[in-house]
């Protein structure tokens, strides 16, 4: 898995992936310290009105962006969201109200909403072999749990010596050193597209993503994945300080749990997937979140215990959600990889809109109990459904019928009118079938 840090396209992308969410990793323990001094209890609230805000811009703009940078190059796109959050995370120091703090996160969401999908669907041009493309998705999730593992240790050490506004300088730093390293990287070329109005560029990944049963299944299971995370997200800072009565520092040992356990599955991944299809995989991971959410509605935790709960929970987290880009990939041509990338990041952020505000004021409301047999409940609907819309075998190849396509149509050279081949949604195919 590791030489694939040797490739010298997807190294540098990976580098950049690194640097920048080290950089958000400490966005996050300074976020909620700020909002900690700002609400004092009512954190919780705050931050997970800051989370949802964030959610709405990725829900309500991603697909917009999507389709008005859909025919650029994919350098500048790059570079520029990057320099935007710079700049707008160079302002957070200087925050000294919960409206600034919304604000800000609105700005911030916004270019990450431009940014992320296009990066997703630029490294299965990269890395063509199925392998190969595994094994990065199972790199980007370790990129990922730096956020949660080294970024809240060294946001520890540093609070040690300095304010924890300094950290955001941090971001900043990240940021901009992602956008270097995109600068220098020689990027394939976008696959040629079929020129399409703009109506039909901003709906055409979510047409596709819908009408795709994997993809319809990865929607729910993300559901799941969401329930779990939007409390360790929005509430590790009030139940280890108001709770625990714990320390700065105890708030970045309980995300690093978090991301420790994220991080073992990462590693085992793509072994367990040579072995396994992702539907099992996926399936076991929320049934283990949502177990552990019941669990913790009935149990009283102990500090430790409580660090147990948080590692298993990033190890659910992690095996649910890493191999979703196999999916993704797997579900549409190479000209419409981006549209469905931004779909999913669209379609699974609207799970984060509707659980972080949930989780933040159940929170403030009812309790650490209550609010985990809420989010239990959340997730369990979220994998029953996921296993009545995706149904077991999930056959590359299927065998179809094309009753509306004219005899003389291309695709049907070869093959008549019933043929079977790997199947995704495009022109030709409307609709998944569901007989034959």
């Amino acid at each position: 898995m590791w030489t694939l840090i040797r490739h010298p396209v997807f190294g540098r992308l990976f580098a950049a992936q690194v640097v920048a969410l080290l950089g958000t990793g400490l966005l996050t323990v300074a976020l909620g310290l700020l909002a900690f001094d700002l609400a004092g209890a009512a954190a919780g609230a705050v931050l997970g009105t800051a989370y949802a805000i964030k959610m709405v811009a990725y829900v309500g703009l991603s697909p917009v962006a999507g389709a008005l940078v859909s025919n650029l190059p994919r350098k500048p796109v790059l570079i520029m969201a990057d320099l935007v959050r710079a700049v707008v995370a160079l302002s957070l120091p200087f925050i000294t109200e919960v409206w600034q703090i919304y604000l800000a996160i609105f700005l911030l969401q916004t270019a990450s909403a431009t940014f992320t999908p296009a990066f997703q669907a630029t490294i299965p041009d990269v890395l063509e072999d199925e392998d190969d493309y595994a094994r990065a998705l199972s790199l980007s999730r370790l990129a990922y749990d730096l956020e949660n593992l080294i970024s809240p240790a060294l946001a520890g050490l540093l609070l040690l010596l300095i304010s924890y506004h300094w950290l955001f300088g941090g971001t900043v730093i990240g940021f901009g050193f992602s956008a270097l390293l995109i600068w220098g990287t020689v990027l394939p070329l976008r696959q040629p597209t079929t020129s399409r109005p703009f109506r039909a560029r901003l709906t055409r990944g979510v047409r596709i993503y819908l009408a795709t049963p994997r993809l319809r299944g990865l929607l729910a299971l993300t559901l799941t994945a969401a329930a779990a995370s939007a409390f360790v997200i929005v509430n590790t800072v009030v139940v280890v300080r108001s709770g625990f009565g714990g320390t700065d520092g105890d708030v970045a040992i309980a995300l690093a749990a978090f991301g420790g356990g994220s991080m073992i599955a990462a590693l085992a991944l793509p072994a367990l997937l040579k072995r396994l299809s992702d539907r099992p995989v996926m399936m076991t991971g929320a049934a283990l979140l949502t177990a552990l959410m019941a669990l913790q509605a009935f149990v009283t935790a102990t500090w430790p215990m409580f660090l147990l709960f948080w590692a298993l929970t990033g190890l659910g987290y992690s095996a649910t959600l890493t191999p979703q880009g196999r999916l993704l990939r797997r579900s549409a041509h190479a000209e419409d990889r981006q549209s469905v990338f931004t779909a999913q990041f669209a379609l699974s952020h609207v799970c984060w809109l509707v659980t972080y505000p949930l989780a933040g004021n159940a929170m403030t409301a009812w309790g650490m109990a209550p609010t985990m047999g809420i989010l239990a409940a959340v997730g369990a609907i979220g994998l029953l459904a996921a296993t009545r819309l995706w149904p077991e075998g999930d056959p590359v190849v299927v065998t179809h019928s094309h009753d509306d396509l004219p005899d003389d149509h291309p695709h049907l050279a070869g093959g008549g009118h019933r043929h079977a081949h790997p199947l995704v949604i495009d022109d030709e195919h409307h609709a998944w079938p569901t007989h034959g």
